[in-house]
Order: structure tokens, then sequence, then C-alpha cells
């Protein structure tokens, strides 16, 4: 994996954190809108971590298997993840 390793380590020890706090939130029975607030906050992260990823996928992976005439199963990779992105 060709992304920034640290940056992405960041983006996940607060989703870490943030997911430790929601899980406080519904031990402790806080309101239903801040709790789903903060989901949306870590789906947020989560989504930025993969756009990273998918990032440096295609202009590492991608780009040598185009180089190497072996884009087509690349491609096909890329568009099964879109798909998923999009449900």
């Amino acid at each position: 994996m060709k992304a920034d390793k640290k940056q992405l380590d960041r983006l996940m020890n607060t989703a870490k954190g943030q997911l430790n706090g929601i899980s406080k939130m519904i031990e402790e029975d806080r309101y239903c809108i801040d709790i789903s607030t903060q989901i949306m906050a870590v789906q947020a992260i989560l989504g930025k971590v993969n756009r990273e990823i998918l990032k440096a996928h295609l202009n590492h992976c991608v780009k040598e298997a185009m180089i190497e005439g072996k884009g087509e199963e690349k491609i096909d990779e890329i568009m099964h993840i879109l798909e998923k992105m999009s449900n």
C-alpha cells in the first residue's frame, strides 16, 4: 500500500476514539441525535481513509498495471468498489 500510513494511522486512531465515545454515550443513555451525529462523524473519517487508500491505489497499482498492459483487472476492481460505495 502506497498511501500515507502516518496520516491514515492518525485518522484511524481518531475514529477509534470516537467509537469508544459512542459506546460510552450509548451506555450513558445519551440523546439519540447526539449519538447519531457522532456515528456520522466516524463514517466521514472512515470515508476519508477509504478515499485516500483508493487514491493511492489508482496512482500506483492501477497506473503500474496500465503501463504493463494489465489494467483491465484493476479497472474492474475499482468499478466493483465504486458500486459498493454508492449503495
